[in-house]
């Protein structure tokens, strides 16, 4: 018998060495259990071992309290062309530590640890050593329960807030994430929101920057406590069954000397070329997305916030920015690429991966693009040519409504296009409507702000807005605040208005957008179909001289809301529509309910009538109240059915109509052939 064929050995990769081979390809999805600092054991002595990728350093070592920062005292070994390795003995959970870097000019510059899972809290910016294990998960029901839903088809109602802010504590201190979540879930219960979406929490410098500068990746913020405290909020939440959604920014970083900017002297983690490394108006570097290790980094740190802290899905921001490499930029301050465009193909080929990658693990995540162009195919799989997100924020309706809504009502008439426009392309990409932080910051006014009249009408309008929101096609998104009409425009340094709601103005905001969501969630026809023609009808489009619209919302079961929005402080009476059925329509949900802080003005139960009307066989007549949305129930569609007695003299007339046909067939067959046969 023929002896086994060795292999030799130098050609038999080490297990040690297979994390170092995919993270080189750009395939080391979990890189992040490789790199970073993690306790364990080395020949009997309990310490930490430390790993760093740093491609341009001529030498790297570990230095902290421990060693008095000392970067002679623990170097680290270079184990793979630009990848070191080094063991402290002796060190523990919180110690604090980075990496003293020696660069190819022979500097010495102090860095945190890109990999690093906790950090000192700012202005401190040290990394923490934290093992993220141990943490008593109890939301399988809720991760058992998500797998079996219909992402797409079910209904979306996004609550986006910032952490630090939404409220404080007597002193002006922020809750803690488990704090958080105890105050958090019986209001967004109360309030029928399904999702909380959460500004960055990924470790970041300055305050001002929201979270939108990170320089920890892999790290939720120190200012509301440690790893752990952040899975009880996820924890705490999906137990009482809302989602959790991230902010997540693959597309840039600041250039803090101790982040990933020049992390080893030289162009690391940005792209090298200065035409296309620098967004020099947000002082922050761009990734190098044609870098396997770079893409190693960025898919396992969305994939790290799925997996170990169970989070439902990231909203990826500023996705314009990473498309187009002359966002921003002046003739002559970008190139073209390869094929002489000015699309950004390396960016788009990681957009492709990273999507591709989690929801094929995950296909019940969601992957949100904020992407403010008309770029095609945003929310299509990658392997038809699109970006791959399962959901994008529809930025054109977003502009659009918020302009037509700032507008003197009696110049609305000449801008019914952008209540209508979007309807052009709603169903080409799997939108969520978003009314988020960047709408009420920088001297753009609050929601409420925005709106024209004097204080009751401006509740009147944003009511109206609501209303239509919440009935047109997409997932809806409204950052905090906005619920119950804040006046001043959102601070991160103090907590919300909370004492509005003695008000009654704002406390029947509160119940009116309370009492929406609920409608909405108990409702499919207003989120089944919420990509496809099937889902909706217009009535009325086109009533710009009344600034009057009215649609259908459709379910799977033929089931039918009609929704009819006057945005004009003009009362209406005896406005006639078409509708799609014979019987009884209802008012359901009207914006102008007194308990709403509304006038008054109600239909009750319409019955609609015999007469041609907007294509529709039936028509009713409503009193439309000023600026208000209106929702009615539709009536199901009558069945004709043949009645049993008048089925008697329908058949012997048709017994008799037989006879006669006979009986005209016999002569016609005894009558000659004529002539012309």
């Amino acid at each position: 018998m023929k002896e086994k064929e060795k292999v030799p050995t130098e050609q038999v990769p080490k297990p040690s060495d297979l994390p170092i081979y995919l993270f080189r390809q750009g395939n080391n999805m979990e890189a992040y259990r490789y790199f970073g600092a993690h306790l364990c054991e080395q020949d009997g002595q309990a310490g930490v071992v430390f790993r760093v990728w740093a491609p341009h350093a001529k030498a790297v070592s570990v230095v902290g309290d421990f060693n008095s920062w000392e970067p002679a005292a623990n170097p680290m070994q270079k184990i793979d062309d630009g990848i070191w390795e080094g063991f402290v003995p002796g060190m523990k959970q919180y110690d604090v530590y980075k990496f003293c870097v020696t660069t190819p000019s022979d500097e010495q510059i102090f860095k945190a640890d890109p990999y690093a899972f906790h950090a000192e809290t700012r202005p401190a910016n040290g990394s923490k050593v934290y093992d993220i294990g141990g943490y008593a998960w109890g939301d399988a029901e809720w991760e058992a329960e998500q797998k079996k839903k219909d992402t797409i088809n079910g209904p979306m109602l996004i609550y986006e807030l910032h952490a630090g802010s939404w409220k404080m504590k007597a002193d002006g201190v922020p809750y803690n994430y488990a704090e958080l979540a105890d105050e958090l879930i019986p209001y967004i219960q109360e309030m029928g929101y399904t999702h909380v979406e959460l500004l960055p929490i990924t470790e970041y410098p300055f305050d001002g920057s929201w979270g939108y500068q990170v320089t920890g990746y892999f790290a939720p913020t120190s200012r509301y406590g440690t790893p752990h405290d952040f899975m009880a909020f996820v924890d705490k939440l999906h137990r009482a069954g809302i989602g959790v959604i991230l902010d997540w920014v693959p597309a840039h970083f600041p250039k803090d000397g101790y982040g990933l900017y020049m992390f080893d002297g030289a162009p690391c983690y940005e792209d090298p070329n200065p035409r296309r490394g620098e967004h020099k108006e947000w002082g922050t570097m761009v990734f190098n997305y044609g870098m396997p290790e770079v893409q190693s980094f960025l898919i396992s740190s969305a994939l790290f916030w799925v997996e170990q802290y169970h989070v439902d899905g990231l909203r990826v921001d500023a996705v314009a920015s990473m498309l187009y490499l002359d966002y921003n930029r002046r003739d002559g301050e970008w190139e073209q690429n390869v094929n002489g465009g000015k699309e950004n193909l390396e960016a788009i080929a990681f957009l492709q991966k990273c999507n591709s990658t989690v929801l094929g693990r995950y296909p019940h995540k969601m992957m949100i693009a904020e992407e403010s162009t008309a770029w095609p195919l945003v929310t299509k799989p990658a392997a038809d040519g699109g970006l791959g997100f399962n959901f994008k924020w529809n930025m054109g309706w977003m502009n659009d409504m918020l302009s037509y809504m700032k507008t003197d009502p009696l110049f609305r008439a000449g801008n019914h296009g952008k209540v209508t426009f979007s309807f052009f392309y709603a169903f080409s990409e799997n939108f969520v409507l978003p009314i988020s932080h960047d709408e009420v910051v920088h001297g753009k006014c609050s929601l409420i702000n925005k709106m024209p009249g004097d204080y009751e009408q401006k509740f009147a309008n944003l009511r109206t807005f609501f209303g239509y929101m919440l009935a047109h096609p997409g997932k809806k998104l409204l950052f905090m605040g906005q619920e119950f009409g804040q006046f001043i425009e959102w601070d991160e340094n103090k907590p919300l208005d909370w004492m509005l709601l003695g008000y009654d103005k704002h406390h029947q905001l509160q119940t009116y957008v309370k009492d929406l969501n609920h409608f909405y969630r108990d409702t499919p026809a207003m989120w089944e179909i919420d990509y496809s023609w099937e889902g909706f009808q217009w009535i009325v489009p086109d009533d710009n001289q009344q600034s009057v619209i009215a649609f259908l919302r459709r379910d799977t079961k033929g089931k039918m809301v009609m929704v009819v929005c006057n945005f004009n402080p003009v009362l209406r009476e005896g406005y006639a529509m078409g509708v799609p059925n014979s019987g009884s329509y209802k008012e359901i949900l009207n914006s102008d309910d007194p308990k709403y802080g509304g006038s008054g003005v109600t239909n009750g139960t319409v019955r609609s009538r015999k007469g041609a009307m907007h294509g529709f066989e039936q028509h009713v007549t409503l009193t439309l109240p000023p600026l208000s949305t209106l929702y009615f129930s539709v009536p199901a569609p009558r069945k004709k059915a043949v009645r049993a007695e008048k089925a008697k003299p329908a058949a012997k007339a048709a017994k008799k109509t037989t006879a006669k046909a006979e009986a005209a067939g016999r002569k016609t067959t005894k009558s000659k052939p004529s002539a012309k046969a």
